[in-house]
């Protein structure tokens, strides 16, 4: 399953990753585990230095067949739509430290 994080947290710019932002909630929410795939996985930078953010902001969310009964999907929904409730309440974040080279799986990113 797919969430578009941009749809879901339009008051954060995409330089302020928030599709990062989501994954950050709903694991703080709820403990569900999920993964970014937008502008921290696949940005780039421009000469300048300036962000040219991922044409999409997903957040992944895998289910794998036979190992989760319905009230597991019900929680994961639930937690999903607490997080959307509050959605204005979260913010972006910034990166703090990244390394050259899928920095998605060791940037350090900090609340803007």
């Amino acid at each position: 399953m797919y969430i578009d994080a941009k749809e879901f947290l339009p008051h954060i710019p995409v330089d302020q990753y928030p599709g990062q932002a989501l994954v950050c909630a709903l694991y703080t929410e709820g403990g569900i585990r999920s993964v970014e795939i937008g502008s921290l996985m696949f940005g780039k930078y421009d000469n300048g230095g300036k962000l040219i953010p991922s044409q999409m902001e997903l957040v992944r969310l895998a289910i794998p067949r036979r190992v989760y009964t319905q009230s597991h999907i019900d929680y994961v929904a639930e937690v999903i739509i607490e997080v959307f409730r509050n959605r204005n309440e979260l913010k972006g974040l910034e990166i703090t430290e990244e390394s050259p080279l899928l920095r998605h799986f060791t940037a350090k990113l900090k609340p803007v």
